[in-house]
């Protein structure tokens, strides 16, 4: 049940003073990359993911969407255009985060609607994402909302030490 001081969250388009707040919840979107990944890695792909994806914003070729508690940036969704292997244009999150102090409050599932409702509105019939396979917390959010998994994407490290480590 969404708690009081959620309740007072707004969902709406972002704009450029949300940058810091933004920026600052790449760190969410590292959790659950492979252990053999180097993590401050992953949080400077993060940082490019939503820099990149606040640009395309701004031209028009996607949307991204804040949460708000006050001024303070809580949670941030992108969604855009991609084209699916069957030639299926769809609708596709590239980022969602919500701060550690208010998750499971709703807010995932607020921000995700508001990625749906964009892409219902630009005419795009599904709506894909993907996410680490160790990040079970993100998986089951995903699955509680109707997303299957469609494709598995499989890697093996080749460094003889990490798979020592991971035997």
């Amino acid at each position: 049940m969404e708690d009081m001081a959620q309740a007072h969250v707004r969902i709406r388009p972002y704009r450029e003073e949300d940058r810091p707040g933004v920026l600052a919840l790449a760190p969410r979107l590292a959790e659950g990359v492979a252990a053999w990944r180097d993590p401050g890695a992953a949080v400077r792909a993060a940082e490019g993911w939503l820099a990149g994806s606040v640009a395309a914003a701004g031209e028009r070729r996607g949307a991204v969407f804040v949460a708000v508690r006050g001024s303070r940036v809580v949670g941030v969704v992108s969604v855009d255009r991609q084209r699916h292997f069957t030639g299926d244009k769809d609708a596709y999150v590239g980022e969602l985060a919500v701060a550690p102090d208010a998750v499971r409050a709703g807010l995932g599932r607020r921000l995700m609607a508001a990625a749906e409702d964009w892409a219902r509105d630009q005419g795009l019939r599904h709506l894909t994402l993907e996410t680490g396979a160790a990040n079970t917390t993100a998986r089951r959010f995903y699955a509680a909302l109707g997303y299957t998994e469609e494709s598995v994407r499989l890697a093996r490290s080749l460094d003889r030490a990490v798979q020592t480590r991971l035997s």
